[in-house]
């Protein structure tokens, strides 16, 4: 058994200074300690990124993001995942959900869960999207190695099936383009109301959730119809959707830094790409704000691939979610731990430090849930991920 005693942020609220008890990847004790801690650190629950895609080359030598993943076996591809996941949990993200899985991450998560590879919480989610849709447009048009697509209700179908029998936790739609698929355009319908009202309810029929990303307000009209579980983006949403996702509770996920940083052209980028960014900028600054006042469910999701959100990134998008929205540090921090871990189905597991949740946690400087300015990757003194050190140093 493994324990500390320092001031507690369970994932919902101060719990002033706590004993937190731990053996293997079990809390078994979280109780009050009296005072007797060190002031300047504290312990929060690991965070939850909803939204990355880990498919992406994790060396140091340059490679084209449009064609690495598909001249790249899969063998030699599963240690650059294995690699993205592990960067991000040294910088305080235990838990990870990609959007653009196949079955390599599949089995980098099974090779996490069993073990085999020390790494973060992995979920993953399936791509069913449509021949020119958004999904496919990644992949230079000419080139004849592509992912599925499905392309009426039946292949929406079978698709939906082919990744239960892979063992995705979910599956990804697409209601409108997107910013860095190439020769695509934002405002795109991407598949029909039958193909999408096929995969929802073939996904749901096998217990999977239904992501959907989306940038246009008619994007989130059909998402909502149609019943999906999470909006990913969002930047299309307008105050007549805000009844229903409140009702709904339903998780969005804003990406707020990557569509800053091609819009701004931070880093390279085509001008097709930067133009469209400004577009979906312009469209969420409009919408967002009212959005945030409104109390709409928005968590940590930063489309991080390490082309342009870096993975480790999280911090700051969680700042920058703060600094959008208006919200209290506590706000923002609950978006980005117990609040973020539910929006993925796994929030009576991890999100939250309480006896029988799973021992992801973080030892930083300072107490974030107070000031988020000091959620910042250098203030992390440990982290702590299925009760194993993964990263800096237990304090005595």
């Amino acid at each position: 058994m493994n324990e500390l005693t320092l001031r507690l942020w369970d994932g919902t609220a101060d719990r002033g200074v706590v004993r937190l008890a731990w053996d293997g990847d079990a809390i078994l004790a979280a109780e009050p300690a009296g005072d007797d801690a060190d002031d300047d650190l504290s312990i929060v629950p690991g965070l939850v990124d909803t939204h990355v895609h880990l498919g992406y080359n994790a060396s140091s030598v340059p490679a084209d993001a449009s064609t690495w993943p598909i001249i790249t076996p899969p063998e030699e591809r599963s240690l650059h995942i294995a690699a993205n996941a592990i960067s991000c949990l040294r910088a305080g993200v235990t838990t990870l959900r990609d959007l653009a899985a196949d079955s390599v991450q599949m089995a980098v998560e099974r090779a996490f869960d069993d073990g085999v590879i020390e790494g973060p919480r992995l979920r993953t989610h399936g791509m069913v999207g449509m021949t020119a849709g958004h999904g496919d447009l990644f992949v230079p048009p000419r080139y004849r190695v592509r992912d599925a697509v499905a392309d009426n209700p039946d292949e929406c179908r079978k698709l939906v099936r082919t990744w239960a029998r892979e063992g995705a936790d979910g599956v990804k739609i697409y209601t409108s383009g997107g910013v860095l698929s190439m020769g695509d355009k934002v405002g795109w319908r991407n598949q029909t109301r039958e193909e999408i009202r096929a995969t929802v309810d073939e996904a749901h029929a096998l217990g999977m959730a239904v992501a959907a990303h989306t940038h246009t307000a008619d994007g989130v009209d059909i998402a909502l119809a149609e019943g999906v579980d999470s909006i990913e983006h969002g930047t299309g949403i307008e105050e007549r959707h805000f009844g229903e996702l409140l009702e709904r509770n339903l998780p969005v996920a804003p990406t707020l830094l990557i569509n800053d940083i091609i819009a701004e052209a931070r880093r390279p980028v085509s001008a097709e790409a930067q133009e469209k960014a400004k577009g979906v900028v312009a469209l969420r600054d409009r919408n967002f704000d009212a959005a945030g006042r409104a109390g709409i469910r928005f968590v940590l999701g930063t489309d991080a691939s390490g082309q342009f959100v870096d993975f480790g990134d999280q911090m700051q998008e969680v700042r920058s979610m703060a600094a959008a929205f208006g919200w209290s540090a506590e706000r923002a921090l609950r978006a980005a731990t117990s609040d973020a871990a539910d929006a993925i189905g796994m929030g009576g597991q991890v999100g939250t430090l309480t006896e029988g949740f799973g021992a992801d946690f973080l030892i930083v400087r300072g107490r974030p849930w107070e000031d988020i300015s000091t959620l910042q990757r250098e203030n992390i003194v440990a982290v702590v991920s299925r009760g194993r050190l993964a990263a800096g140093a237990l304090p005595a």
